[in-house]
């Protein structure tokens, strides 16, 4: 069972594509970058704006850009952003439930914090400081350094085309040409 989501994933990789780019990027190009659909990107950047990481601009020229540095934003804001402050582990007290203690658990059994718990949050508050040390711009540089140069100058100008496009009206015009079939001729008798 997976803590976070496929949401968080979507999210952080389009966020990599803001870093160091001035220009607002529309939510539908970057999910048709990564085949993601255009819906569930549209739903989660807002909470990102609401949480101050990223701003919208609206328009034809409009989109998403980061809202501060990419080094000042870190994973875990991201995270907290998109799934919330939500915690590891939920203790359910199951160690008062032992069938010896015919329903009264002795204080020493109950007393101080469950070692299971106190173990759990030790891990959590780990992987919270590695999710608070790594930002945007350490995941973007360790993009930077396996992809192949030619790889990242074609990203960009993918991106750079579409804005493009869509200050130029072309978006629009393919999106009605893709959605308005002609009809099919009626054939004469």
């Amino acid at each position: 069972m997976a803590l976070y989501g496929a949401s968080t994933e979507y999210v952080l990789h389009s966020l990599l594509w803001l870093v160091n780019n001035p220009e607002p990027v529309s939510s539908l190009d970057l999910a048709e970058l990564q085949s993601i659909p255009p819906a569930f990107m549209a739903k989660l950047l807002p909470r990102l704006e609401k949480a101050g990481l990223l701003i919208a601009a609206e328009g034809l020229k409009g989109g998403y850009r980061l809202a501060r540095p990419a080094g000042n934003i870190s994973v875990l804001d991201v995270v907290h952003a998109v799934e919330g402050e939500k915690s590891l582990f939920n203790c359910q007290e199951i160690r008062g439930r032992c069938a010896l203690f015919h329903e009264k658990p002795p204080q020493w059994a109950t007393r101080g914090l469950c070692a299971i718990h106190a173990t759990m949050l030790r891990a959590e508050q780990a992987m919270r400081q590695e999710l608070a040390q790594t930002s945007l711009a350490d995941l973007a540089h360790s993009v930077r350094e396996k992809a192949p140069p030619p790889f990242l100058e074609e990203a960009r100008s993918w991106l750079d085309e579409r804005a493009q496009n869509r200050r130029t009206g072309k978006v629009r015009q393919r999106r009605r040409a893709e959605t308005i079939q002609p009809l099919p001729k009626s054939k004469s008798i």
